[in-house]
């Protein structure tokens, strides 16, 4: 693999943290985080050395001036960043709370990402110095313009022989514009490498097949799900040729904490990390994100997979004990959570 720069694309969000007895209303202040799935996948690799390019479109006005100086600051090429349009998208989360979780609330309609125009997007230019292409499934679950939009740049990445990730990231309550995600994301899934998520986003998103009984998460055991894992792993790379790495998280609430692991298909081997037991979680935002920018960390570097997996997976479990959208560790603090595991 070629080892020029790793772009993602998708929208930066700003996230507003309500807390969830409503004491914000009294102290009249609510706490904000830069985001969003491919903003955090990119401070994450830029943080760990690896040369990490981000594109997106935002307003031009001073809002936006500050926010590219601060990703700047934290050593991401914004180059490629386009300014156009009237707003950026922000959405509302309780403390402690899922993304998947009702108690979401997006406000990203019209905002500049949403809206942005095919004829500003110059792709010889944006992946010029680019070996690495990543993106998620919120991208074009937004509307059919930026659905569009996302095939256009998978199939130019595609012909330039550049590496393609995808997150499986399924947001209901983003898919609103009267398409369902099955009959979008093939689509998109035909140019990826190497596609992230589990066994629920493949089958939601990809149309891959799901036994009856993971419709209940109390009835099967963790080797059903793994051997489920490799199943619908199989059937993703026999139908999208080419890719050829499948990863999927296992993220399981218990009482306050989580359960987690995750697997690697690749070669025709599922590779299975440790498990990970945490008795609390201070913040679930950006843990998939993790989880994608450690693969790619791994893969740039030319890890082995076991290495890969377990890295990835360890920096999914760490963040989970971070404030903001995106990790805040180093590579040696991860590996020593490896270590003393």
């Amino acid at each position: 693999m070629k080892k020029n720069k790793v772009l993602s694309f998708g929208e930066l969000l700003l996230r507003i943290g309500l807390d969830a007895e409503g004491e914000w209303l009294e102290s009249n202040t609510l706490p904000f985080y830069l985001g969003g799935a491919e903003l955090n996948v990119a401070t994450a690799l830029a943080l760990w050395d690896i040369p990490s390019a981000y594109l997106s479109v935002i307003p031009d006005n001073e809002m936006s001036h500050q926010i590219i100086k601060d990703l700047k600051k934290k050593k991401i090429d914004t180059s490629r960043m386009i300014l156009d349009g009237e707003r950026l998208g922000i959405y509302y989360l309780a403390k402690g709370k899922d993304l998947k979780n009702s108690g979401v609330i997006y406000d990203r309609a019209n905002s500049s990402y949403a809206n942005m125009q095919r004829n500003r997007i110059d792709w010889e230019k944006i992946f010029e110095d680019v070996s690495w292409f990543h993106f998620s499934a919120i991208c074009p679950a937004l509307n059919q313009n930026v659905a569009d939009i996302c095939l256009e740049a998978v199939k130019f990445a595609s012909q330039k022989d550049i590496f393609i990730s995808l997150d499986l990231n399924y947001r209901s309550k983003l898919w609103k514009y009267g398409k369902d995600p099955k009959e979008v994301m093939p689509k998109l899934a035909e140019y990826c490498n190497l596609i992230m998520g589990n066994i629920w986003a493949a089958n939601q998103m990809l149309g891959t097949r799901l036994d009856d009984i993971f419709s209940n998460k109390n009835i099967y055991t963790q080797e059903q799900l793994l051997q489920q894992s490799a199943y619908t792993s199989k059937e993703i790379i026999d139908t999208f040729q080419k890719c050829t790495i499948i990863a999927n998280t296992f993220r399981f609430d218990n009482k306050d904490g989580i359960h987690y692991y995750s697997s690697l298909y690749s070669k025709n081997e599922l590779k299975v990390s440790a498990n990970w037991e945490k008795e609390e979680v201070y913040n679930r935002v950006g843990s998939g994100d993790c989880f994608m920018a450690g693969l790619i960390y791994g893969y740039y570097n030319n890890l082995s997979e076991d290495d890969i997996l377990a890295f990835a997976t360890a920096a999914a479990v760490d963040k989970l004990d971070i404030s903001g959208d995106a990790t805040t560790s180093t590579v040696a603090q991860i590996k020593s959570k490896i270590l003393n595991k």
